[in-house]
């Protein structure tokens, strides 16, 4: 009995909460289907617009999943706290790669990766602006988000999109107001500028050996592999966005590594609090929040 009260409660659960949430295919690439899950609030009003997290997986461009148990945790967060949260999927063109995104992968290839990434996110913001009705978003509100690779290719769509883009005007109905990156880092951080700055959020090890917290190699690689790449890691951004007066929130872990690009649980109420000081209210905010690794 106890079993089938357990069963009767998770299929009334799983019901509940598949309510709240919709899939749409935002492009077809290839053999690719790019795809989006929108998840609401169970209390949305007919008339609502609500801001939304864009959200963008991590996995070194070769795995990972929109649907995620902690993508998937983290949307449930959002729901609660009045936003849309959208995670999406995207072309993973290091799959089943030989050399992975490491030092055995050309920069050549590192930076068209970077550049689809860029533009499959670009491609799905610009899904969601154009059915934002559908979809009840506030087109002034869509905070970009992203995890690792994630979030190298929500940086270079939010600012480097001239650089990755030949042709911007598609995109100009997209205005993000905010980003969240957890380990991630630009290709030139000198593309930052006073009219392209946004509140952002970053966090970041300081001993992280993939994506660099300051100016180094992707991967730290030697000057002589093929995929040496200087990055520019959150130090940097938050620095830049330091000179502009515009506003940043930085967690940098001393000590920490790539586990920073799991998603916060425990740090998301101060996250969606600056957002809402910073897009909400227009105040100028500047955070650095260095905690030593336990």
């Amino acid at each position: 009995m106890k079993h089938r009260l357990f069963r009767i409660a998770f299929f009334f659960t799983m019901v509940v909460f598949s309510q709240n949430k919709a899939t749409y295919t935002y492009n077809i690439k290839g053999s690719d289907t790019l795809k989006l899950d929108v998840y609401t609030p169970d209390d949305i009003n007919k008339n609502d617009r609500l801001p939304v997290v864009l959200w963008m997986h991590g996995g070194g461009f070769s795995g990972g999943s929109r649907a995620n148990v902690d993508e998937v945790k983290f949307m449930e967060y959002l729901t609660k706290n009045g936003y849309i949260g959208i995670s999406i999927s995207y072309r993973l063109l290091l799959k089943d790669s030989k050399t992975g995104s490491g030092c055995n992968c050309p920069k050549t290839f590192k930076l068209d990766i970077f550049r689809q990434a860029a533009i499959d996110y670009l491609d799905a913001a610009k899904y969601i602006v154009e059915h934002k009705t559908k979809l009840q978003v506030d087109p002034t509100k869509i905070v970009a988000g992203g995890s690792s690779a994630g979030a190298e290719g929500v940086l270079n769509a939010v600012y480097q999109k001239h650089f990755f883009v030949d042709d911007t005007s598609k995109y100009e109905s997209i205005n993000f107001a905010g980003v969240m990156s957890l380990a991630g880092a630009l290709v030139n951080a000198s593309y930052i500028s006073e009219e392209n700055a946004i509140p952002t959020v970053l966090f970041h090890g300081t001993e992280d050996n993939l994506v660099p917290v300051g100016k180094a190699p992707h991967h730290y690689c030697k000057p002589d592999r093929l995929g040496y790449m200087i990055l520019e890691g959150s130090e940097i951004i938050a620095n830049k966005l330091h000179e502009l007066d515009a506003s940043y929130y930085f967690h940098k872990v001393v000590g920490g590594r790539h586990e920073l690009c799991q998603i916060p649980f425990s740090e998301l109420d101060n996250i969606l609090d600056f957002f809402d000081k910073t897009i909400n209210k227009n105040e100028v905010i500047q955070t650095k929040h260095i905690i030593q690794k336990n």
